[in-house]
């Protein structure tokens, strides 16, 4: 069952080059039928490893090593079932809002990256190895 929808933006910063980014990824948190929690993290629609462990940390354009994430921001999606939300009923004949499936995909890298107020040279060499 699915427990919590969520979109994170997740910042990296190179400990070998200081180079910078940001991703947003789709997080999707469920409990099993064991009533184990599991989180599922997606990137443009496909299933990646967390964005917080050493695998799954994209590599750094510059150099290619890998740092592991920070969360910098999410924001929650609401799961259906609030009887009170505004809603609105799609025509069976699926000729509602149509544009939507030749709509370009929204890339989770395809947004500026958030302005930390210091400059790569200005960040401190005593970073840990998980790049924070």
């Amino acid at each position: 069952m699915i427990t919590e929808l969520a979109v994170e933006r997740v910042e990296f910063t190179c400990g070998s080059c200081w180079h910078s980014w940001s991703v947003d990824y789709d997080v999707q948190r469920y409990r099993d039928a064991l009533d184990a929690e599991w989180e599922v993290f997606y990137r443009d629609n496909t299933a990646v490893p967390s964005p917080y462990t050493p695998q799954g940390a994209p590599p750094c354009e510059h150099c290619g090593r890998r740092w592991v994430g920070c969360l910098v921001a999410r924001r929650p999606v609401p799961l259906p079932g609030d009887a009170e939300a505004p809603r609105s009923r799609v025509p069976a004949e699926g000729g509602h809002r149509r544009e939507r499936h030749s709509a370009p995909m929204l890339r989770a890298a395809g947004h500026p990256q958030p302005q930390s107020g210091t400059t790569g040279s200005q960040r401190s060499t005593h970073s840990s190895p998980t790049g924070r």
